[in-house]
């Protein structure tokens, strides 16, 4: 089944782009959620005539993605956790971590969703996480993890 994307879909392509999709995903999600329309002769012809203006926002898009990958580009994070015995951090730092640091370090909100962790950090270091800012670009940032200082009071 061909479809015209609506919306820039990750998987699939840019807003604008004549996709080939298996029927039951076409039919069953891209139409009713209006990410797509059929390949029909008339709506390739709509697209055609609207291509200028898709365009336009598809390069804004980039425009505001390559300046977010380039704040962010070189940035270092310190998470502070609490550590036991032998240095080992009591629970992990996950992506929702690193999203809700980035915002208060950086005052940039980044979605958990686009924050690249394979699987949480369990280990106090460095560690490099890849951020997704767009369509196809990504940067990577530094994570540091060190251990919390408790503060004791008299």
């Amino acid at each position: 089944m061909e479809v015209i994307l609506k919306e820039t879909i990750d998987t699939l392509g840019r807003e604008g782009d004549i996709v080939k999709v298996k029927a039951g995903y076409g039919r069953n999600y891209l139409l009713p959620q209006q990410k797509a329309v059929a390949a029909s002769a008339a709506n390739v012809a709509v697209f055609e005539k609207n291509q200028a203006e898709i365009q336009a926002r598809i390069d804004a898009e980039s425009k505001v993605a390559d300046a977010l990958a380039k704040k962010l580009a070189g940035t270092t994070l310190t998470i502070a956790m609490l550590t036991g015995d032998e240095e080992r951090l009591f629970g992990s730092v996950t992506s929702s971590d690193i999203s809700k640091k980035l915002a208060e370090d950086t005052s940039i909100e980044i979605d958990k969703k686009n924050i690249l962790l394979q699987e949480p950090i369990k280990e106090l270091g460095e560690s490099n996480v890849t951020v997704k800012v767009g369509f196809q670009t990504t940067v990577d940032i530094t994570i540091e993890i060190v251990p919390l200082e408790e503060t004791e009071e008299a």
